[in-house]
């Protein structure tokens, strides 16, 4: 067993010159300085609250220095003395400070290959981010400091991700996305009012619904809509390099969100959605309408044979 970052087989066990070391402090320090060695050690920070130290834990380090179970589990986390305790524990292994350089780097990280795979959950952004401090032997900011960084990574990833999209929308593309959010100008009925909520839904609405109960009717409503989504002419090779978490992201946005509300977003974002959106959507078009099909080809043979029976009857 040595005494690097990690190294024991127990995370609770003390080497022989973290014994040594904590057996220099005051008494009444050395099981909470332990507390922080060992946590450090493992984790490359720093508890944060009482509810992240395990208490077998605790007692395992009592029992290795002899030194009684603290009454106040939160009392070597704060305080001159926990500054003072703390001061010397990152030296030991190697780290240093975060620096204004080093959260704009793990900004760039994070941005760069880790935002596409969380699909917009900031947590794990943030365990990926102490990950890589831990390996950088960088001591993390604050936990504040650490969710911004993250937040800030996401925002530029999904800037990023949809400037790069729209550019790749050609000018018609562009107008035919946006018509899904206006009135379906071949819908006969007028709208219910001026509200543009109960205007709009016509043709989005029209994509999000269900096909219904197997039909010949039903399955030319799916063609129309696939027609509908052919029309816009995506490029066939639009999304190959981005991650299926980000489309679905889109795809929940669009699926969820009121057209007269879409408008609101800025364009490059709201095209982004809509143009993942149809996209997955097309797969799901193809997919029903083979299930619609057969579906039919069966209600078509099981209704011809209950005409056979009736006249054979």
């Amino acid at each position: 067993m040595v005494d690097g970052l990690g190294s024991a087989d127990d995370p609770w066990m003390l080497a022989p010159g973290e014994h040594a070391l904590a057996m220099t402090k005051r008494r009444a320090n050395r099981l909470g300085f332990a507390i922080l060695l060992t946590f450090f050690r493992e984790r490359g920070r720093f508890p944060r609250h009482e509810s992240e130290i395990e208490p077998q834990g605790v007692a395992a380090l009592s029992r290795q220095l002899d030194a009684s179970l603290p009454v106040d589990g939160e009392a070597f986390l704060t305080g001159r003395t926990a500054e003072r305790l703390r001061a010397e524990i990152p030296v030991r292994f190697g780290f240093r400070e975060a620096t204004v350089a080093d959260a704009d780097m793990l900004t760039v990280w994070l941005r760069d290959h880790v935002a596409g795979e969380t699909g917009g959950e900031i947590e794990p952004m943030i365990a990926r981010l102490e990950a890589r401090c831990r390996e950088l032997a960088i001591e993390p900011p604050t936990a504040d400091r650490v969710e911004r960084i993250a937040r800030a990574a996401l925002h530029a990833h999904e800037e990023r991700f949809h400037t790069a999209i729209y550019r790749w929308l050609s000018p018609t593309s562009r107008e035919r996305l946006d018509e899904l959010l206006c009135p379906d100008k071949t819908d006969s009925e007028p709208p219910v009012s001026d509200d543009p909520s109960s205007s709009a839904p016509a043709l989005l609405l029209k994509l999000r619904g269900n096909p219904g109960r197997p039909s010949l009717a039903s399955m030319q409503d799916e063609l129309l809509k696939l027609e509908l989504i052919r029309r816009i002419g995506l490029p066939s090779n639009l999304f190959d390099q981005i991650s299926p978490r980000d489309l679905e992201r889109c795809r929940r946005r669009v699926s969820v969100e009121a057209p007269h509300e879409l408008r609101r977003h800025p364009e490059a974002a709201r095209l982004t959605w809509l143009a993942a959106f149809v996209y997955l959507h097309a797969r799901t078009l193809t997919d029903d309408l083979v299930d619609l099909l057969i579906e039919t080809i069966h209600q078509i043979g099981a209704r011809a044979e209950r005409r056979v029976e009736r006249e054979l009857l």
